[in-house]
């Protein structure tokens, strides 16, 4: 395996991409106990629409979580018990752009990791299983539903996007996952679950060589098609809605405000936007603000509030939310101030103070085994090298962020979306 050295972070990363595709990424810790296993594959709930081998297919809302939920079956076998077994305790999630597996033990690593492998590369599913797992499915859906703040959030995206499929919750609708069938779910595991198309990350005390040598064995040996997504036509540079307002049973009104940003195409450049993009959010309203003292002291907003950057595949947005008796004046004094940090120029020495706070903790999170896991492989899904981040700091300018502060903290790019008490 390559193995490349970080001197600023001291840390190594060994690599390697197997004949199947897959990239396996091992970051040693000598002389730890705790271990994980991160495998993703490049395939979330935008994904609806994509061709494969030159047949175009469209399948519903909510396919990708759905089967991150039956990817654990196995026929005959209970893969979440024979993780207990190895004491290793297994879990996944589905982002609007991936899907993530994984485990973390202390013991038994390889078998757990050969069972990770084996499970997410056989995909399983019956009339049955499928019928039951519906149900299910359908009841976090409504209990998402029932969440102010999975509404305000989902409102948010409807009102920012005019057709991308960010505007689709992630887990679907009730509707829309009564058309999933086991061959939907048996096309898109073919379609998206190929090595190529994913990436293995390991952190521990592990032979890089040994957890590569294993995906080699587990997984299939031989390359096959990608599919290539279809994300819509081209988004307009302005919010779809301004404004977006709804009742719900909640004590206090909630809102969130978001400003579309263009979105990078992936790599180096995606990573010091989202970084310029964070620094702005920070210099205009974080806490250490004076828009936030402002805000905070006329009772505009409260300890609810916090906000920042987040990217996606054609998506980037900076946002902002929380508990509020006026979120439109909310909206309008983050406009103003905007304005005038790009009129006048940021604040240096805070500027300078920011974006060592974030190197900082960059670096602070790379203590954790899981955070460098998944940063890992999902900066990788986009084509950066996520522990070169310490370069990236280096070049970004104050103009730079006043620049970014001016070209997309506009009323036109913006969209507010509102949840008040229910009145009765």
């Amino acid at each position: 395996m390559k193995k490349t050295y970080y001197p600023r972070l001291d840390e190594t990363v060994c690599r390697k991409t197997l004949d199947n595709g897959l990239t396996v990424l091992v970051v040693p810790k000598p002389g730890f106990t705790r271990k994980i296993a991160y495998f993703m594959t490049n395939y979330g709930s935008i994904h609806t629409d994509f061709t494969l081998d030159g047949v175009r297919y469209s399948t519903p809302a909510g396919v990708a979580h759905y089967l991150e939920h039956k990817m654990f079956d196995l026929p005959g076998r209970d893969v979440t018990e024979e993780f207990a077994a190895l004491g290793a305790s297994p879990n996944a999630f589905t982002t609007y752009d991936l899907t993530a597996y994984y485990f973390s033990c202390t013991e038994n690593f390889e078998p757990a990791l050969r069972l990770l492998l084996e499970f997410v590369s056989t995909p399983y599913f019956t009339e049955e299983s499928v019928e039951k797992e519906r149900g299910i499915i359908a009841q976090e859906i409504l209990m998402y539903a029932d969440s102010a703040d999975s509404a305000v959030m989902e409102d948010m995206n409807a009102g920012l996007y005019q057709s991308h499929p960010i505007r689709v919750p992630i887990a679907g609708s009730v509707e829309s996952i009564q058309d999933i069938t086991p061959q939907t779910l048996y096309d898109c595991h073919r379609a998206f679950y190929h090595p190529a198309n994913m990436v293995l990350c390991v952190v521990g005390d592990v032979d890089a060589e040994a957890v590569a040598a294993i995906a080699g064995e587990v997984l299939p040996k031989e390359r096959s098609s990608i599919a290539v997504p279809d994300l819509g036509p081209a988004e307009p540079e302005t919010a779809v809605s301004p404004l977006s307002r709804r009742e719900m049973d909640v004590a206090m009104t909630t809102f969130q405000l978001a400003f579309k940003c263009p979105p990078p195409a992936g790599g180096r450049e995606q990573a010091r936007q989202e970084l310029i993009a964070g620094i702005a959010a920070e210099m205009l309203f974080g806490q250490s603000s004076q828009l936030y003292q402002w805000l905070y002291e006329d009772g505009l907003i409260d300890a609810s509030f916090g906000g920042g950057e987040s990217f996606g595949t054609g998506t980037a947005v900076i946002t902002c939310g929380g508990d509020s008796k006026d979120p439109e004046e909310v909206r309008n004094c983050i406009l103003n101030e905007a304005k005038f940090l790009a009129e006048n120029g940021l604040d240096r020495t805070a500027f300078e103070r920011i974006k060592r706070s974030f190197l900082g903790g960059r670096f602070k999170g790379l203590t954790s085994f899981d955070s460098t896991c998944f940063r890992l492989c999902a900066y990788h899904m986009d084509g950066y090298d996520y522990f070169d981040f310490p370069t990236l700091f280096e070049d970004v300018r104050a103009e730079e962020v006043q620049r970014y502060l001016a070209d997309n903290i506009r009323a036109e790019k913006c969209s507010l979306a509102v949840i008040d008490p229910r009145r009765r």
